[in-house]
């Protein structure tokens, strides 16, 4: 890491949010360090980019490393498969209708992670500091980062993209909001005979949704929410058994499944921290906020953490200011939290009522989505959005 140990930003945690943080930074003329911590395992799952997230990569300069490898999302049916009373019709979103080729693309988180590293391991103005942190101590002027391999480094500003146990969040003793869901995400890739035709498609059920989201050639990603002992059920099943049960809850819409390798399960919860700034500190991605794998907005969250958080240190930066004084940190706490518990509360809502056998709450839900098929001005609203239409 060569003699500097002074840096304008130091950002801990290289998962894609961070890293894509680190690098924002770095080539806006913040003088950034990126302390890597540990190295990660193979994640088999992927991630849906929606269309502010490839903005914020192109601006940052590393959306075409990602591109190659992702397959776009241009259109999205939602379908009610419950078999109650009141059920909604069938609605379609295509991209084409608010001027976009495509709502986003889907691509396998180590393919993103890897072409992220990569991009930050060639990026000059960067330091990678492979290490993790052991220790945090906030001063006046600066907060100096004690390493696990003994070095350490200070910097005026510390930015949290350590993940939902973040070593940083601790050290500033943030709490966090939780609400735990009784559902967990069962994740896994399939190939399949017929062509996804770049739709996304989310089957309603009493459990959760269940979403076949496109990748590269005839494969797909699926997220099928269900209870524990259901997910628990699932993970046990030989691959072609699997398969056929994966490929029978969407009612055979793609064709014939094949596994390919890794599946997963993941508890639900939905966590905020109850501030996303102290004292030359700042929270972002998933060190701040834990979503559901519903409605593809964790990482794309995270994004605009780190797309508004480069907006206001590259501007404190550039006019010589101190970009973890207060007032930076107070307009990013502004700039993010309303974002944020909209996001939470909108996640919150569509779970429920999935969940809800509440007659009326089965009702509102149903004629909410009519008005979203019927209704252009809106359906094209909620569209925008549903993509991020702003960064911040």
């Amino acid at each position: 890491m060569g003699e500097r140990t002074s840096f304008d930003v130091a950002v801990v945690g290289a998962g894609p949010a961070g890293l894509a943080l680190a690098l924002g930074l770095a080539r806006g003329g913040v003088s950034t360090a990126l302390v890597t911590g540990p190295e990660r395992g193979v994640d088999h799952r992927t991630t849906a980019l929606l269309d502010g997230s490839v903005r914020i990569l192109a601006q940052f300069g590393v959306w075409e490393a990602v591109a190659a490898k992702a397959a776009p999302l241009r259109d999205l049916r939602i379908v009610d498969a419950t078999r109650r009373l009141v059920r909604a019709p069938e609605v379609n979103f295509r991209s084409a209708e608010i001027d976009l080729p495509a709502f986003g693309y889907n691509v396998a988180n180590d393919d993103l992670r890897l072409a992220l590293r990569a991009a930050a391991e060639a990026e000059p103005a960067l330091t990678l500091l492979r290490t993790s942190l052991a220790d945090l101590a906030v001063g006046d002027a600066a907060a100096q980062l004690s390493l696990t391999d003994g070095g350490a480094v200070c910097a005026r500003l510390v930015a949290a993209a350590d993940g939902r146990a973040s070593r940083v969040r601790e050290a500033c003793g943030i709490a966090m909001r939780k609400r735990d869901y009784p559902q967990v995400a069962f994740t896994a890739t399939v190939r399949h005979a017929r062509p996804h035709e770049d739709t996304s498609t989310e089957f309603h059920t009493e459990s959760g949704p269940f979403t076949l989201v496109p990748l590269p050639g005839n494969r797909s990603s699926i997220v099928c929410v269900v209870g524990d002992r259901e997910a628990v059920r699932l993970m046990g099943l030989p691959d072609a058994a699997l398969a056929r049960e994966l490929e029978a809850r969407c009612f055979s819409l793609l064709g014939a499944f094949e596994m390919e390798e890794g599946r997963g399960a993941f508890p639900l919860a939905a966590e905020t921290a109850r501030r996303l700034v102290a004292p030359r500190v700042a929270l972002t991605a998933e060190a701040a906020h834990i979503m559901p794998p519903i409605g593809a907005q964790g990482l794309n969250l995270g994004l605009r953490d780190a797309a508004a958080l480069v907006e206001i240190a590259v501007e404190a930066v550039a006019r010589g200011r101190d970009p973890g004084e207060e007032a930076p940190l107070a307009r990013f706490e502004a700039a993010r939290r309303r974002d944020i518990d909209a996001r939470m509360a909108a996640v919150d809502l569509l779970n429920r009522s999935l969940l809800s056998e509440f007659l009326p709450v089965q009702s509102m839900r149903g004629f909410g989505l009519y008005l979203l098929d019927r209704v252009g001005p809106l359906r094209r609203a909620v569209m925008r959005l549903g993509v991020g239409a702003r960064a911040a």
